[in-house]
C-alpha cells in the first residue's frame, strides 16, 4: 500500500470511525512533524555550522571547495575568497562555495 491510497481511503466517505473529517488532518500533522523532525531540523543545523565556519573564517585557514579543491585562503572580502591552490597560483570563489576547512574534511571522512 503506498501513501496516496492510505490517504484516498481515510478520505473516503463512509469510511466509518467516530473520528470522522479528523483523521486526514491528524495524518498530515503527523507526517509534518516525521519531516520536520528528520529532516528540516538537521538540515538547519547544519546551515548554521557552515554559516559559523564562513563567518570564522581567516587568512592562512587551509580550506576546501564544494568543488573539491584545496587551497589555502589568501583574502577575504564580502562575497568572494580568494584561494591559493598552488605556489602563486589563485583563485578567486564565491565564499558560498567553500564549506569547510581541510581539517574539519578530514575529520568528517574518519
Amino acid at each position: 500500500m503506498n501513501l496516496l491510497s492510505i490517504l484516498l481511503q481515510a478520505a473516503a466517505p463512509g469510511a466509518g470511525g467516530g473520528m470522522g473529517g479528523l483523521q486526514p488532518i491528524l495524518l498530515m500533522a503527523l507526517i509534518f512533524v516525521v519531516f520536520y523532525f528528520f529532516m528540516i531540523r538537521p538540515q538547519a543545523k547544519r546551515q548554521k555550522e557552515i554559516k559559523k565556519q564562513r563567518e570564522a573564517m581567516k587568512q592562512g585557514d587551509t580550506v576546501v571547495t564544494s568543488g573539491g579543491i584545496y587551497g589555502k585562503v589568501k583574502d577575504i572580502k564580502e562575497t568572494t575568497v580568494t584561494v591559493e591552490i598552488a605556489d602563486k597560483v589563485l583563485i578567486k570563489v564565491d565564499k558560498n562555495s567553500v564549506f569547510a576547512t581541510a581539517d574539519d574534511a578530514k575529520t568528517e571522512v574518519k
